[in-house]
């Protein structure tokens, strides 16, 4: 009976260690949407740095002393509390107060805007405080998962660079926004196709997870998760849907 109850003290433990280190050291997380093509893929599974930031206390919206602050250019995984309220329209853009009710709690997005900016969106170009953001063309196209092409840019912001996704048949939401004290804009890649803070808003701080920091897995799955039972499914899953080069890649 004592070795019973042992396994179980073990078990617990087990458990309470995978907790602490999901809450205070690193999350998964998977890309479920192409909101940051080309960046991630659908499909890639990220691990999240919980701690970068501070450890948050929880229940609360203090965090513990970090090793720095969010930067601008950051790709962070935050939550977005539900909100019933749908706003005015679906083209609208809601107070953090009045959000409308999202299809996920956590999403992952782009530092764009810090506390105290204005950011200013004009035909797919980015002003950040009235100065345009370093885009070039790199004269590349991207097909999605519904075969559209987008042209590829790279854009370049307080020295890091990264790649953006620009729909010829429509130019995304234009807009000016002042980022309030204590809180970010976060834009996706796919800057046409992406659901983010020029909808619903800024993101305070506190919401923040984590930066994205790499990729540990990554497939192009979209099959029933049944078929993966059949034995006659894993050799086309391990050598044409699983992107190898991809796994351990950092995220930037």
């Amino acid at each position: 009976m004592r070795a019973i109850w042992d396994q179980i003290g073990t078990l617990v433990l087990a458990v309470i260690i995978a907790l602490g280190v999901r809450a205070c050291v690193i999350e998964p997380f998977r890309i479920p949407s192409g909101s940051m093509l080309p960046t991630l893929l659908i499909g890639d599974h990220l691990f999240v740095n919980r701690f970068i930031y501070g450890i948050k206390i929880p229940f609360t919206d203090y965090r513990l002393p970090g090793l720095r602050e969010p930067q601008r250019g950051d790709v962070v995984v935050f939550t977005v509390a539900r909100d019933p309220s749908r706003g005015e329209g679906p083209g609208s853009v809601y107070p953090a107060d009045r959000r409308p009710e999202l299809p996920t709690e956590s999403f992952v997005k782009r530092i764009v805007g810090m506390p105290g900016d204005v950011i200013e969106v004009h035909d797919d170009v980015v002003s950040v405080n009235g100065k345009p953001v370093e885009q070039q063309p790199t004269g590349d196209t991207f097909l999605d998962p519904r075969g559209l092409a987008f042209q590829v840019e790279r854009e370049k912001i307080d020295g890091r660079e990264h790649l953006t996704l620009h729909d010829p048949r429509d130019s995304g939401k234009d807009g000016a926004w002042r980022v309030e004290p204590g809180r970010y804009l976060m834009m996706g890649d796919n800057r046409d196709q992406s659901f983010d803070s020029r909808y619903w808003g800024t993101v305070r701080e506190a919401e923040f997870k984590g930066p994205a920091f790499v990729i540990y897995w990554s497939w192009d799955f979209r099959g029933s998760w049944l078929s993966m039972l059949n034995p006659l499914t894993w050799w086309d899953l391990l050598m044409h849907r699983m992107r190898w080069s991809r796994i351990g890649s950092s995220v930037t």
